[in-house]
């Protein structure tokens, strides 16, 4: 067991005292509350099966645990007044797991997906909802959800949720190109004016008034992006949490957060 490990177990451990965890959320909202806050927020949600195996369960309560933390998240994200929000849900690679697996995930994302339009906080904190990534491999009754979803929050722009699903940082990439080669095809655009620029606004996150996070979180403690948001991705601060992610906490959270403020962010320079 590493150094790092041991001490997340045994801040885990004592912070599950409800008083003791208490005291350390006021300890670290003391610490953040002044500083600088992510803008734009990505969480790669890992650990689902993990969890579920460490304690003899089956992998769908470790998913439905990890759907239900989704909400959680999104609640702390919105206190924080965080503007944009990017959740790695399901990889083009996750297609490879076994059916079973996979149908309990596709049923899993249909279930909440048709729970959102009546979420009150979605509403009332005018969050714009948008599936990214090759949305064409989902079901059509998926399918069907998303662009309901997407439909009734289209005119928000306070706060933006982004659901990648069926998504891969370098699937993204590849269709980003293909666009932009079939309106050079149709004398759209030249190729002499093709810049980073154009990459951008053909990128599924072209819609987002900042594509690229301040901020990307990683829980399980793997230290890999995954393909997660690979172009925008370049100048984000990383923060990967040895926990879980059904046992992610609102600490767990400010503690990613108080990484980044103490990181001096130099973008190359």
């Amino acid at each position: 067991m590493t150094l790092q490990k041991y001490v997340s177990l045994l801040t885990r451990k004592i912070t599950s005292n409800p008083i003791i965890y208490k005291i350390y959320e006021e300890i670290l909202w003391t610490q953040i509350k002044e500083g600088p806050i992510p803008e734009h927020i990505g969480a790669i949600l890992d650990g689902n099966r993990r969890w579920a195996t460490e304690r003899y369960m089956p992998t769908w309560i470790g998913h439905r645990l990890g759907a239900d933390k989704i909400e959680d998240l999104l609640k702390w994200c919105l206190d924080l007044k965080v503007k944009t929000i990017t959740l790695y849900i399901f990889s083009t690679e996750n297609f490879n797991r076994g059916d079973k697996e996979v149908n309990e995930i596709m049923y899993l994302c249909e279930e909440r997906l048709k729970t959102v339009t009546s979420n009150e906080s979605i509403h009332k904190n005018k969050v714009q909802i948008r599936a990214i990534g090759r949305i064409n491999l989902l079901s059509k009754s998926i399918q069907k959800q998303i662009h309901e979803v997407e439909e009734a929050t289209k005119q928000y722009d306070q706060h933006y949720l982004n659901m990648a699903i069926a998504y891969g940082g370098r699937a993204e990439i590849v269709d980003a190109t293909k666009k932009i080669a079939e309106e050079v095809r149709e004398g759209k655009i030249s190729i002499d004016s093709i810049n980073e620029k154009t990459i951008e606004d053909h990128l599924y996150t072209a819609h987002l008034p900042n594509s690229d996070p301040d901020l990307i979180i990683r829980t399980s403690g793997e230290e890999r992006l995954s393909g997660f948001l690979l172009w925008q991705g370049a100048y984000s601060e990383l923060c990967f949490l040895d926990v879980f992610w059904p046992d992610f906490r609102r600490i767990d959270l400010w503690r990613a957060v108080r990484m980044y403020q103490q990181r001096k962010r130099r973008y190359g320079i």
